[in-house]
């Protein structure tokens, strides 16, 4: 096995790798002294000097996982492919722009490739399904996607393309579990208000529609003001909220309190959803039950936060 990439995202599945007592990996990254400090903390086999000179030394590996910065995954995951790698997780959302997403698309033949959306195999998500499943189905769907502005990093000079591109960089976290829940959308209104310097095509963001699987929803995200991620679905018996994202709390019809849901975690040191993701990829037949993110919807969730964020 093998992760490109040795900043955060990297060691968080180096973290689930050594949970799940995966031992044969490889790391490629930039500076020696970095990738062998990594290696030396995780006991693994370090490449270093970059994916154009490594990845071509790798052996067909169980499964490839890419975490470099957004603007050259798609690049290192076409190089994966090129030197015959054929099962390749690309830290989500792969990129920021959906005609990279397109023309990468293409170069993928008979290869196994995921986005790793990791809220999707969240184990309060999984339990989610399983109960709204009993109950006949979600027939609604409100989220809130208000990110922490007061947080954000920016340069000196310029203005990068992940705050630009803030809702498909980071908000997508949300986005990408609400269709997975309800479904694509096959009628919706967007409507963008206000801009910041670095985000101009929006600061408060509203809208509503109808997903194909005919289940209403409305969304609401205030980048001026205060507030957090969270999503809340509703059958004809209960109400269910995800806030945070890794919980799960239940409003039964008639009553007004939430009420906390228990559900069981694999894997509970490791950040929700990681070690589920590498599970799956390593056993397909798992994807049968919890299936992940292929291209094809991956784009989906694409288009679909693109239009809440007036993306062109």
């Amino acid at each position: 096995m093998a992760i490109i990439g040795a900043g955060w995202m990297g060691e968080q599945y180096a973290i689930a790798l050594q949970a799940m007592k995966v031992k044969d990996v490889s790391i490629i990254s930039n500076t020696k002294e970095k990738t062998l400090k990594f290696c030396e903390k995780y006991n693994f086999k370090p490449y270093y000097g970059g994916y154009e000179k490594n990845l071509p030394k790798l052996k067909k590996m169980d499964l490839v996982i890419i975490t470099p910065p957004i603007e050259i995954s798609i690049k290192i995951s076409k190089k994966a492919i090129k030197t015959g790698q054929n099962n390749i997780l690309i830290e989500k959302p792969a990129s920021l722009f959906f005609k990279e997403i397109e023309s990468f698309k293409k170069k993928v033949k008979k290869q196994r490739v995921r986005i790793a959306y990791n809220r999707v195999t969240y184990p309060n998500l999984i339990k989610l399904k399983e109960l709204v499943k009993k109950e006949g189905g979600i027939i609604s769907c409100h989220f809130t996607i208000t990110e922490r502005i007061r947080d954000l990093v920016f340069p000196k000079k310029g203005i990068l393309d992940i705050h630009k591109r803030l809702g498909l960089y980071n908000s997508i976290h949300v986005t990408s579990m609400v269709m997975d829940l309800i479904g694509e959308p096959k009628k919706m209104s967007a409507i963008q208000f206000g801009k910041f310097p670095w985000h101009p095509t929006g600061a408060i963001f509203v809208g509503s529609g109808i997903t194909k699987k005919n289940i209403l929803f409305s969304y609401h995200a205030n980048w001026l003001s205060s507030g957090r991620w969270g999503i809340e679905v509703m059958t004809r018996k209960n109400a269910y909220r995800l806030i945070s994202l890794e919980e799960l709390f239940v409003s039964k019809i008639h009553q007004d309190k939430w009420i906390k849901i228990p559900f069981s975690k694999p894997f509970p040191n490791v950040k929700q959803g990681i070690a589920e993701e590498i599970a799956i990829m390593l056993n397909p037949e798992l994807e049968k039950k919890i299936p992940l993110i292929n291209l094809k919807k991956g784009n989906e969730i694409f288009k679909f936060t693109e239009k809440i964020f007036g993306y062109k």
